[in-house]
């Protein structure tokens, strides 16, 4: 690589930011971390700014800020400490900044991802949910402010990568017929379905492949994940629902594929660890070390593939229906889900109890499609509110 990239990371103490900063550390020369950001954990987003000396380190609560500040002070760091969501817009958006890792969960992530595209960086998008809440308005940033859009989940990543070059939205010019999206099926592929109602948060988190948050994971468990992941390609690789098709893949070594017109099927295959895309993203179009060993088909032995059961995933099917629909209905599907899992994380409602509160908050959604971020974040609240209000009723 040449000169070294400024990079930012949005939610740098979470899976995503970790292993991005893992890698890094591996070509320590190429980057330099300009800008860390975490919501609420002080310890480790100090620990991070005394190893990587950023520039600005962001912490959205105020007074975690200030005991940061307190912190980092103690220690003779010279990273100034900023508090608030509009300072995640204003390090996304930095001058110094050509890379952001777009790694915050859910809606929160949706404002500072739209200012790193209009400030025309490199935005490495690992929150699905701005494309879902989005979609039209969020790749128009990109395209409109010569920006750059790679996908790091591996389900995308592994698309793009077996995608014709370059990728530009006009698939059927190159022969694409099709989007394999592949996904694991979650702890609870086999389990009977009179029994999903015992599902413990313990038990949804402990997803059988990956390493992930808690949120994910339980999106993971739904299948609400995969269906978020539909509506991700749909837009990033300007493609139709139909020219997309879920495929059940218990090992997680195909991440994803992409069928042709002539009969061929490409595939990119490796082991579930997130620092291959990380690693492909921030190197793009080089390839660097990620610190992920070598697949060894040996050990794989088999591979294999199941259509989904939409009794089981459910969740899956309203985000058909959602994206089928229209945006605002896309962006009740996302709202109304974050609060069903922080509840069933919370333990207020049960595991079978989430596709339900999201189907009556799509019930409640207006027609069409918002073309203002003011929109966008208005329909959010007010499907929160929703959500929220079906719990309580309930």
């Amino acid at each position: 690589m040449s000169l070294s990239k400024g990079i930012c990371i949005l939610g740098s103490t979470g899976t995503i930011g970790v292993n991005t900063l893992d890698v890094i550390s591996r070509h320590i020369n190429d980057f330099t971390v300009i800008a860390l950001t975490a919501n609420t954990d002080v310890e480790k987003l100090k620990e991070q700014c005394l190893k990587y000396r950023p520039l600005f380190a962001v912490m959205v609560d105020e007074d975690k800020a200030q005991l940061l500040q307190q912190a980092l002070v103690k220690a003779s760091s010279e990273t100034q400490v900023l508090s608030g969501k509009e300072s995640l817009e204003f390090v996304a958006s930095h001058d110094a900044v050509d890379y952001v890792m777009a790694a915050i969960v859910g809606a929160a992530g949706l404002l500072p991802n739209l200012a790193a595209a209009r400030a025309g960086k490199r935005v490495m998008l690992a929150n699905k949910e701005s494309l879902v809440m989005s979609g039209k308005l969020f790749m128009d940033a990109i395209t409109e402010n010569n920006a750059e859009l790679l996908p790091i989940d591996s389900e995308h990543n592994a698309i793009f990568q077996a995608m014709p070059m370059p990728v530009n939205g006009i698939q059927e010019k190159h022969g694409v017929t099709k989007i394999l999206l592949t996904g694991s099926g979650g702890p609870f592929r086999k389990r009977s379905l009179d029994s999903l109602d015992d599902i413990t948060p313990e038990q949804a988190i402990a997803h059988p492949n990956w390493v992930m948050g808690q949120k994910i994971s339980v999106d993971s468990a739904t299948m609400m994940n995969k269906g978020l992941e539909v509506i991700e390609a749909c837009w990033l690789f300007d493609v139709s629902l139909d020219q997309v098709q879920v495929v059940i893949h218990p090992q997680s070594t195909i991440h994803s594929m992409v069928s042709y017109n002539d009969g061929s099927v490409l595939a990119q295959l490796g082991n579930p660890d997130m620092r291959t895309p990380i690693a492909y993203a921030l190197a793009y179009p080089e390839r660097i070390d990620s610190g992920v060993a070598q697949l060894d088909l040996f050990d794989v032995a088999r591979l294999d593939f199941e259509r989904p059961n939409f009794e089981r995933y459910r969740c899956l099917q309203l985000a058909f229906d959602a994206h089928r629909i229209g945006g605002y209905a896309s962006i009740a599907l996302n709202a109304a889900n974050e609060v069903a899992v922080a509840s069933f994380l919370d333990r207020k409602i049960k595991f079978t109890d989430i596709p339900l509160i999201i189907e009556n908050a799509l019930e409640q959604a207006p027609s069409g499609t918002p073309d203002k971020i003011a929109d966008i974040l208005a329909q959010d609240l007010s499907s929160r509110d929703c959500a929220n209000s079906y719990i309580k009723a309930n």
